[in-house]
């Protein structure tokens, strides 16, 4: 079933992305802050090092459960038959979820607490990010690169949001914890009860038809969308390699007391939002008006993995500045034109919430493994070259993975 022919309004976009800036604010706050404040162990000359790779093992079980959540209620959202929709009902559980999760880490304790209460965020954000990110290919066919757009820019205008936030106010762990869970509740909810999401009866009834295992995992097998989660995974790890570590890189790299590091942080976080929000939106524009994606995803690649290699040869503050425009643009116009392939590349339109699943996923759990693979990077040379190299070696490969998708239709070419 092909998705209808029609164009959306400001209003659809405004709500799309308030979703998506709530869902990345609750995200990446703890993942880039807060968790690291958390799991922080400065107190002997070895320590530092042991908050990093708890740091990363926390995270990257996250995105394991993450992993397995959002296909799983993808697949059940293709399949619910509600009179207020398929895919709301799972957007407002999966707020739910992550809400009450992110309270309890307010209160949580030692690596096994946080790390219990993270998997739930992880799970709940999956289960909602699934079912918003079905909506493009539900109700979008010419705009899919601009709500794409949507998405990156939100992801990081998240991060300044949520670490301006902390840092600015001094809200400190437990507040910042209630502060996330308040404003997914509140801007979560009211997107998820006022987007549409009409019932489409024909197309659960399709979902619902009897199939193998193995045809339910036929896309996983589809070459081209295959390759478009190898690349899009890989290019997260990457990205994830050169921005999540970045506290620790200016507490134990650069040699910064606590509170310069977060002050320094947030203006790292603020050049690099400002160019992905101007990179996706173009990007995503361009990708719209000429039909032609995989050039300017492996053009995006390169220019994050420029980033990289440049932190890696000349560490410090002044590097870290180019760095992070740099990783901006190359970050966001990546994700935007991605996300628009994916929905172009969907192998079975009666299962798109499940497989954009695996799209979202594939990017989340990037991002999550990232600093579990710089976690040890980083504890292999006692500093945090190696770290920006191999980020920028991820994201070279992501990019060039997408040159493998053969299939050269005008929306993916």
């Amino acid at each position: 079933m092909k998705a209808p022919q029609r164009r959306v309004g400001v209003s659809w976009f405004l709500l799309f992305t308030l979703a998506w800036l709530a869902l990345w604010t609750v995200q990446l706050t703890p993942l880039q802050l807060l968790i690291p404040l958390q799991l922080d162990t400065p107190d002997d000359a070895d320590g530092w090092i042991s908050g990093v790779v708890w740091s990363g093992l926390v995270l990257a079980v996250g995105g394991v459960a993450g992993v397995i959540a959002g296909p799983v209620a993808g697949g059940l959202s293709d399949r619910t038959r509600s009179s207020r929709g398929r895919r709301r009902p799972w957007a407002l559980a999966g707020i739910v979820v992550a809400a009450v999760s992110l309270a309890a880490l307010s209160v949580a304790e030692g690596p096994w607490a946080v790390g219990v209460a993270w998997v739930g965020v992880s799970v709940g954000t999956a289960v909602a990010a699934s079912a918003f990110t079905a909506l493009i290919a539900d109700q979008l066919t010419t705009q899919r690169g601009a709500a794409s757009a949507a998405v990156a820019s939100s992801q990081a205008v998240g991060i300044v949001l949520g670490v301006g936030a902390v840092v600015l106010l001094g809200l400190g762990t437990v507040g910042g914890y209630l502060a996330l869970a308040g404003f997914l509740l509140v801007a979560g909810v009211a997107a998820a009860l006022m987007l549409p999401d009409p019932p489409s009866p024909a197309a659960s009834r399709a979902a619902r038809a009897a199939r193998s295992l193995a045809d339910r995992t036929a896309a996983l097998r589809d070459h081209d969308f295959a390759w478009l989660l190898v690349g899009r995974l890989v290019v997260n790890i990457g990205n994830a390699l050169g921005t999540g570590l970045l506290l620790f890189f200016l507490l134990y790299g650069l040699g910064r007391d606590a509170a310069t590091a977060e002050d320094e942080l947030l203006l790292l976080i603020v050049v690099y939002t400002v160019f992905v929000v101007a990179a996706s939106v173009l990007a995503g524009r361009l990708s719209d008006r000429s039909g032609r994606r995989v050039g300017l995803i492996v053009t995006a690649a390169s220019v994050q993995a420029a980033a990289s290699l440049l932190l890696a040869l000349l560490p410090s503050l002044e590097t870290a500045l180019v760095s992070a425009a740099l990783l901006g643009i190359g970050y966001g116009a990546y994700m935007s034109v991605g996300l628009a392939l994916a929905t172009d590349l969907l192998p079975f339109p009666e299962d798109h919430a499940r497989d954009l699943g695996f799209v979202n996923v594939s990017a989340s759990l990037g991002q999550l493994l990232g600093p579990l693979v710089g976690a040890g990077l980083v504890a292999a040379a006692g500093d945090f070259w190696l770290l920006f190299a191999a980020g920028a070696v991820f994201s070279a490969a992501g990019g060039l993975a997408t040159l493998a998708i053969r299939r050269r239709t005008p929306s993916a070419s």
